[in-house]
């Protein structure tokens, strides 16, 4: 257990090492509305790392690029061996346009340019963004091998990959960590991707534990969204959906007011709860926000809690999708067999 109280976890079984609960970096730059004043967002990874949050979750699509480069201004002065950094890459912007690319030429200039950013010779976990189901996983993940034993990353893995392309990237190099949307309102990873992970030795890192604020807010938290903030598009935001989802919002409340903590903290605590192989990631913006989420670890929810609050938070009782429709999920992540690839190539 680190000084600070917060405990260590051993994330998936090639030897990574990290903190129960990690911090997702991306609000510090990009999608949630205007950048954070760079002096702000340093101090709330300074906290963070103080306090035993030593795991950091970046993308080079944020900002883009933007919160890399925040992140190597905020680790100048933090040893090198207290963090353990995660980066992706796979999602492309030029002239505005999104385009998903998992090519091996594309995968080493993406890994080099953001270890030039981040001002690390290593990054310690390097995830594949989305998959480009254009390119086998195979040869995607040939590269990623290669960078291992280059020494430029000392662990692989996935971000919304389903079960079988889950499979045909580890035969080809351990996967260490596959990142997914895990929360009380999203559920649907606990029928085949959860699992398979398991089955297959994979540690399991939840990001939007809070269901992108809504635990922690609920409904009003779409009235404090700034302009530019992308979930005022996202569909379980949009008053149609949201009208139902606030129910769930009040049920998880009046379980927390019962309980003494915070709904955010019980959302929270029941991420944690699901195994010491999951790492829930909440992001924030504020040191009052992330002292709330390191509490989080100390609520521990009994058998029936956990039952209680599964049966409030049924698998198909949220409505609206994840996502916009024009951004692809796990579902969409099948990739061609390696002998189209050959074929071609």
């Amino acid at each position: 257990m680190a000084a600070s109280g917060v405990r260590r976890i051993k994330l998936g079984s090639q030897g990574l090492e990290v903190s129960a609960q990690g911090l997702g970096c991306m609000g510090l730059s990009a999608f949630y509305g205007a950048p954070k004043p760079e002096s702000d967002a340093i101090a709330v990874l300074h906290h963070a790392i103080n306090s035993g949050i030593t795991f950091l979750d970046t993308s080079d699509i944020y900002g883009p690029e933007t919160n890399e480069i925040l992140l190597s201004k905020a680790l100048k002065d933090v040893m090198r061996e207290k963090v353990e950094l995660a980066t992706k890459f796979g999602i492309s912007y030029s002239e505005g346009k999104r385009e998903i690319k998992g090519d091996p030429a594309y995968v080493r200039f993406a890994c080099e340019a953001s270890l030039r950013r981040l001002g690390v010779d290593c990054i310690d976990l390097y995830y594949q963004h989305r998959i480009d189901i254009r390119v086998p996983i195979e040869i995607t993940m040939g590269e990623l091998k290669k960078l291992v034993e280059e020494g430029k990353i000392k662990y692989v893995g996935l971000s919304e990959a389903s079960a079988s392309t889950i499979r045909r990237a580890h035969a080809v190099h351990p996967i260490t960590a596959v990142q997914l949307e895990w929360s009380l309102w999203s559920r649907d990873v606990e029928e085949d991707i959860i699992p398979t992970c398991r089955e297959l030795g994979i540690g399991i890192v939840a990001y939007s534990p809070l269901g992108r604020g809504f635990f922690a807010s609920g409904p009003k938290l779409l009235e404090k969204l700034e302009q530019g903030d992308f979930r005022k598009n996202l569909p379980r935001f949009q008053a149609e959906n949201l009208d139902h989802n606030k129910v769930l919002y009040e049920k998880v409340t009046a379980m927390a007011e019962k309980k003494g903590c915070t709904p955010g903290q019980l959302a929270l605590a029941w991420v944690h709860q699901q195994g010491d192989d999951v790492c829930p990631i909440p992001g924030t913006t504020k040191i009052e926000n992330l002292n709330q989420n390191i509490g989080a670890l100390s609520v521990k929810l009994t058998p029936e809690e956990m039952a209680e609050i599964e049966a409030i938070a049924q698998p198909d009782f949220v409505k609206g999708e994840r996502y916009m429709s024009s951004m692809p999920t796990y579902m969409q992540s099948e990739t061609p067999p390696l002998s189209s690839w050959k074929a071609s190539a």
